[in-house]
């Protein structure tokens, strides 16, 4: 289903990191949900995450490899640059569009409570990077608002968010709401479950609504590895999505 470059390359990663020492903090990972914790990663350690997402809706298909890097200055401040290093979709009328994704930019305040409540602001920027084909050809803007909590042993992330579209139809909304809750568990020493609800909310276009299930798997605190399914609720959302990835940390940088 997935490339085998991408395998290839999270092989390599894993090489690395198994390389690198284990004394320092391990990876916050934020895939594989819709939803992003309030947290940031340990200051300055460049952190990179990398999937594959196969998704299906009718007879139109697309793929693609998502990516993310992370990096926080402090507890309270960080960046966030991704994107999609790769699509290929095919629509319901057998066309294909291959290239890279749009990229998304994103600057994240961290509110730190205590040990085990946070709150966290996002202020983002889609820049179309991608082909009119894959993209909109639009620049987005967001606001994305967390509540993270820790109930002993199960961690939930709220996000609810605002995006103005710089691209849409005529009689459409340019405000997009979008709401997600995300419940994560551990299961064993290394293996985790991940359970999430997303949608989003637009005017004049139908909702979306979507359930994202999926296992985790950390043989160290530095690395993480995930696969699960997605499953849409209604006929706006893709019918199923089926994706895998892994988290780990780039380099020290202070």
């Amino acid at each position: 289903m997935f490339s085998y470059k991408l395998m290839i390359f999270m092989l390599l990663c894993g090489n690395i990191e198994m390389a690198m020492a284990d004394e320092e903090a391990g990876v916050l990972p934020y895939r594989p949900s819709v939803s992003s914790p309030a947290q940031l990663p340990q200051e300055g350690q460049l952190e990179f995450e990398l999937g594959g997402l196969s998704s299906k809706s009718g007879d139109a298909r697309r793929d693609s490899l998502p990516y993310l890097f992370k990096l926080a200055f402090n507890p309270q401040w960080g960046v966030l640059i991704g994107g999609e290093a790769y699509v290929s979709a095919r629509d319901d009328s057998g066309n294909r569009a291959r290239g890279i994704g749009d990229t998304n930019l994103v600057l994240k305040r961290a509110f730190l409570v205590d040990d085990a409540t946070a709150f966290g602001l996002e202020l983002g920027s889609k820049l179309p990077s991608a082909k009119d084909s894959i993209g909109s050809g639009r620049t987005d803007y967001s606001l994305n608002g967390i509540f993270s909590k820790d109930m002993g042993r199960l961690h939930m992330d709220l996000n609810l968010n605002f995006t103005r579209l710089g691209g849409v139809d005529i009689g459409t909304s340019k405000v997009q709401t979008g709401v997600s809750s995300s419940f994560s568990l551990p299961i064993a020493e290394q293996w985790g479950v991940n359970f999430e609800w997303s949608g989003t909310r637009r005017t004049g276009v139908d909702s979306t609504s979507q359930l994202l299930g999926a296992f985790t798997y950390s043989p160290s605190k530095r690395m993480t590895i995930d696969f699960g399914v997605i499953r849409g609720l209604n006929n706006a959302s893709p019918d199923w999505a089926l994706f895998t990835g892994i988290v780990v940390p780039v380099a020290k940088l202070w």
